[in-house]
């Protein structure tokens, strides 16, 4: 096991099954040794979706799980493309959007929960950069989308 996956296991997550793009992309693009995550939504355990916006018919609490599951979905998705979370050496960069109404400021309490959610698992090296933007709408109707660049160790 690897300290990664011990990781999710003492903090009691289980990685729901990757899920396979509907439109035209790639989940993950890797550069050298980056790898850029495309945009994930708060699939839930159902294949159901979080929906909502922010400040109307979605709550901060609702907004920061769906933030959470944003981040699940991507290391689903990680571990599958690289066979192997332990590959990542550094979160460099997160991009959080949230769908708000106008005048929601809460943005970066909404995606505060994906950045403690990195370093809960990965340590020092979940620490990241960040953006979080407020949108008024994003696809379909969910309240959070998250993508992530993140820094890889190089194959030997």
């Amino acid at each position: 096991m690897s300290y990664i996956q011990q990781r999710l296991s003492e903090l009691g997550i289980s990685l729901p099954p990757p899920r396979e793009p509907a439109f035209s992309y790639v989940p993950t693009a890797i550069f050298g040794d980056f790898c850029f995550l495309s945009g994930q939504l708060p699939w839930t355990e159902g294949s159901g979706l979080i929906t909502g916006t922010l400040g109307k018919d979605c709550s901060i609490d609702l907004g920061r799980d769906a933030a959470r599951l944003c981040i699940l979905n991507g290391l689903s998705v990680l571990q599958r493309d690289l066979n192997d979370l332990t590959r990542i050496s550094r979160v460099i960069k997160m991009t959080g959007f949230v769908a708000c109404v106008d005048g929601f400021q809460d943005q970066p309490k909404v995606i505060d929960a994906a950045s403690n959610l990195l370093v809960d698992i990965f340590g020092e090296a979940g620490q990241h950069a960040r953006s979080a933007v407020g949108v008024r709408q994003l696809p379909r109707g969910v309240p959070v989308e998250i993508e992530l660049i993140l820094g890889l160790q190089s194959r030997g």
